[in-house]
């Protein structure tokens, strides 16, 4: 199993800026690729940005390219995501996910946290 513990996000008014983290614990060897979806009430969770574990490929959702950047700290497991130029769009819980696994089929997820953003 991969635990996933994260951190970050609190209120923020638009234009400004939050950094999450998300430190992963225990079978790290077996993942694929970690990243952050979001959801809002009602709403399907979408992927925000992920990055591959044996590659450093990244992708992003349309509407965060060029304000979100995701990162990762090999050494300590952490995947890290710099949101700028935020909108009140972006308002949702943000959780973190691990896929694991040679092909990546499997998920992991973390607590969720919530990002909010005032107009």
């Amino acid at each position: 199993q991969v635990q996933l513990v994260e951190s970050g996000g609190g209120l923020v008014q638009a234009g400004g800026s939050l950094n999450l983290s998300c430190a992963a614990s225990g079978r790290t060897f077996s993942i694929y690729n970690m990243g952050w979806f979001r959801q809002t009430p009602g709403k399907v969770r979408e992927l925000v940005a992920r990055i591959r574990w044996s590659n450093d490929r990244i992708e992003y959702t349309n509407s965060v390219k060029g304000r979100f950047t995701i990162s990762r700290d090999n050494a300590k497991n952490t995947v890290y995501l710099q949101m700028n130029s935020l909108k009140p769009e972006d308002t949702a819980v943000y959780y973190c996910a691990a896929a694991v696994g040679t092909s990546g089929l499997s998920m992991y997820w973390g607590q969720g946290t919530q990002v909010t953003v005032s107009s």
